[in-house]
């Protein structure tokens, strides 16, 4: 589209939804925060204000709550079949799928992301998320068993919704993370509160008004806005929650846990990642090179399970250090609406510099910088993508997710598998790794020792929601996608019957 199409459709976007303050969807209905605060959501492409959000508190999240144990008791969802809940999820993906170039829009807007890839990639899987979950509302059944008590018995289990879940989300991928915990959570028959990351919030607001237009009851879906520190917290912490899911930082997944503690309640957890990428000589080189960058400076390195270490066999390890550096070298970093985009702006100035301090304490330390390592000058928050070859396992920047464009590679251990796995592993995070080899038998090998939730061979991503998806270690707890991720949000119960 040309720039003129584009200025229009962002100027028919902000007098539509933009121009006041966004209320909440939080006790029945739309309104403003409780206190009567709102705060500003920032454009990251230019650090200018974009909207205006509801800044929620603990008497919102307390009104949210209340509706969504009213609607899983009293209201319609307890006794609705199956069947009517799977066709919400799908007329909600087919509503998603009606306003993708809008969702694209606001997400682009929101994040700083490339515009075609918010629409090919973020719109494009909450649309597949939302129809795969369709399939498991009449699909949620328990099984049959022999007992082996003396007597006659009849004995099953049964799944059934977990009840009411906080499920809180991060702000690099808004919209697809928001469908991939909503739709589960929908699908086994809970009832929700969604509280979007505080600086992304928008495509969940819109996601929110569809829900509501496609015939999800009253209460069933709630959406608060606010800061961590007080919705969040709240959420978390409360009484009358059955469950939380959330995605963020390992740091903030401790806190999240210790809070969850007051009422047992169920917790879910995606965090952090430190993934490697283990590249063979006999790997298809150019392909894995490809891969290996955009698989840490794809969404501007905001990514749980970017593949930000890169251990390289010694034989080819100057030639993909070079190799990388000059496909970096080649990535246009611009505002996500500019059609050359192929890196936007990370989410905050806050973000910037502690990318910079990462960079600039690694370099002290005896990194060598192959390429970029420079914040840009604004407006906007960018980061060129950064090469820092010779890095060692003792160095921050490798131990740390940093959560932005940075790459750090070193040479493989040679001395033999098991001394290549204790590198791959040699991190306090177990997300996801990639195995690049020709050699079948070795892969296989690999997958084998590699503590990681998810191992890709000669693949940078895979991701499909039958696949179950999540961490080892401090990357987290539980999974989603899959049978696995539905069944996060139930409670199996035993049930014998002497005859």
């Amino acid at each position: 589209m040309n720039d003129q199409t584009l200025d229009a459709r962002i100027q028919t976007l902000t007098a539509s939804f933009l121009s006041k303050p966004l209320p909440m969807l939080a006790g029945g209905g739309w309104r403003p925060a409780r206190s009567g605060h709102h705060y500003e959501i920032l454009d990251p492409s230019t650090a200018r204000p974009l909207a205006q959000v509801a800044d929620g508190g603990a008497e919102d999240v307390d009104e949210a709550v209340e509706a969504a144990r009213s609607a899983f008791v009293h209201g319609p969802w307890p006794q609705m079949p199956p069947a009517e809940r799977a066709r919400l999820l799908w007329r909600l993906a087919d509503a998603i799928e009606r306003d993708a170039d809008q969702l694209a829009l606001l997400e682009s807007l929101n994040t700083g992301k490339p515009l075609r890839v918010a629409r090919a990639f973020d719109v494009a899987l909450a649309v597949e998320c939302v129809r795969y979950n369709a399939g498991w509302p009449t699909k949620l059944a328990g099984v049959t068993h022999a007992m082996s008590q003396p007597g006659e018995w009849h004995a099953f289990t049964l799944r059934e919704p977990v009840g009411v879940v906080g499920l809180i989300v991060a702000y690099n991928v808004p919209l697809t993370m928001a469908a991939n915990k909503l739709a589960p959570a929908l699908a086994a028959g809970c009832t929700v509160v969604l509280k979007p990351a505080e600086q992304t919030p928008l495509t969940a607001l819109r996601l929110a008004h569809l829900a509501e237009e496609v015939g999800f009851p009253p209460g069933v879906v709630n959406v608060v806005t606010g800061r961590g520190r007080d919705a969040g917290i709240a959420l978390v912490k409360h009484p009358d929650v059955d469950k939380i899911s959330f995605t963020g930082s390992t740091a903030t997944g401790r806190a999240v846990l210790a809070a969850c503690t007051g009422n047992f309640k169920r917790v879910s957890l995606e965090l952090g990642g430190k993934s490697p990428v283990l590249i063979y000589p006999d790997a298809d080189l150019e392909r894995a090179m490809d891969a290996a960058t955009m698989g840490v400076f794809g969404n501007s390195g905001q990514i749980c399970a970017a593949g930000s270490r890169i251990l390289v066999h010694p034989a080819v390890y100057d030639r993909v250090v070079d190799g990388i550096a000059q496909r970096a070298a080649r990535l246009k970093l611009a505002p996500g609406q500019d059609p050359a985009c192929d890196i936007g702006p990370v989410i905050s100035r806050a973000q910037v510099d502690r990318i910079a301090g990462h960079v600039a304490a690694a370099q002290a330390d005896g990194a060598r910088l192959a390429f970029g390592g420079r914040a840009r000058p604004g407006p906007g928050f960018f980061v060129e993508p950064t090469v820092l070859a010779d890095t060692r396992p003792d160095m921050t920047v490798v131990r740390e997710e940093i959560f932005g464009p940075v790459a750090c590679l070193m040479p493989l251990d040679e001395s033999g598998l098991d001394a290549v796995a204790a590198q791959a592993n040699d991190t306090v995070f177990g997300l996801s790794a990639s195995v690049w080899t020709r050699d079948l038998s070795l892969a296989h090998k690999l997958v084998r020792r590699i503590r990681a939730g998810s191992v890709k061979v000669n693949a940078s991503a895979a991701l499909d929601f039958g696949l179950p998806f999540g961490g080892h270690k401090q990357s987290g707890w539980g999974r989603e996608n899959g049978r696995e991720g539905v069944e996060e949000y139930t409670e199996l119960k035993s049930v014998a019957i002497s005859l």
